[in-house]
């Protein structure tokens, strides 16, 4: 096991300053970066995925960043397949991979691999596709599943049907599929880093994240996209952009829509958490990715590990 390379993991909710951090240690141990966000895959989506910018970006290798068409949809299992890719790519290359992201899901099924889940049913699926009321497939799904719900925004539809289609063929919680028949990732000594601000904090650097973002032209950017590949693009459902599509089509004043973007983003930073707290072996500090004291602390369990 000593032999094997490190791979780090920085964890976190929103907002928590993992990029700062991955930048730090990507400089001082000749690391690369491996995105780990659903909705930073695809391109043209800048302002509301709050990725790194073309400066941060020029400061280390990043991957799994801009690889995807708008219309497309990535699977956890499609990222999982080419995350590792590229993480054996790096390591094969003698450099430092650090996966760094908040989705938990796609996270999970890059480490620990996929469950041995039943085929699609397109019949079932269309079916659920039908239940256009809001909100309806995720209260469905923390029926069948309270655990796997956590993970899963209300508007992934995607995500959601699946999910839900699991547990309807298979008469099983999709959570207590996930600990049976697994394929953990191999090869790697994995050390997790998990960022745990002051939920005060944290809820104040979201609020202005989120004001920021539509100050920084939010608006005109999904505008564009509607502009380009309509509506029915997954990602814009995400949040940011789902509010701000709400603006254009006049169901939201900006004001109302920035709060309501700051209310979802603070849920969805209680729900990684939640997630990232059932997380193996996780080394937790109180702080931002941006605070000397915690780049310092990282800084030293990265160095003791490669000892």
């Amino acid at each position: 096991m000593a032999s094997e390379p490190l791979l780090i993991v920085i964890l976190g909710p929103t907002a928590s300053g993992k990029t700062v951090l991955s930048l730090d240690l990507a400089k001082r141990f000749h690391g690369e970066i491996v995105s780990c966000d659903s909705v930073a895959l695809y391109r043209e989506f800048e302002i509301g995925t709050a990725k790194p910018s073309a400066a941060e970006r020029a400061q280390a290798p990043h991957h799994l960043l801009d690889c995807m068409e708008p219309h497309a949809h990535v699977t956890a299992g499609e990222y999982a397949r080419e995350g590792r890719r590229v993480l054996l790519d790096i390591k094969f290359r003698g450099k430092l991979p650090i996966v760094v992201g908040g989705t938990g899901l796609y996270l999970r099924v890059l480490l620990e691999g996929l469950f041995p889940g039943p085929p699609r049913s397109e019949e079932l699926r269309e079916r659920l596709r039908q239940r256009k009321k809001p909100g309806h497939l995720h209260r469905l799904l923390r029926k069948l599943d309270p655990n796997a719900a956590v993970n899963i925004h209300e508007n992934d539809t995607p995500k959601l049907i699946r999910a839900v289609e699991v547990c309807i063929a298979t008469r099983q919680k999709m959570t207590d599929l996930w600990k049976r028949g697994r394929d953990p990732l191999t090869g790697f000594r994995i050390v997790r880093l998990g960022l745990n601000p002051q939920r005060a904090l944290l809820y104040a650097r979201i609020n202005s994240r989120a004001q920021q973002m539509f100050k920084g032209g939010l608006i005109d950017e999904t505008r564009d996209l509607i502009d380009r590949h309509g509506t029915e693009v997954w990602a814009l459902s995400s949040l940011g952009y789902r509010q701000a599509t709400e603006v254009i089509q006049g169901k939201l004043t900006v004001q109302e829509a920035i709060t309501a973007a700051q209310q979802a983003h603070r849920n969805y930073a209680k729900r990684q958490m939640t997630w990232f707290r059932r997380e193996p072996d996780v080394k937790w500090i109180e702080g931002f990715g941006d605070e000397l004291n915690v780049q310092e602390w990282a800084r030293n369990v990265v160095q003791s590990q490669q000892e």
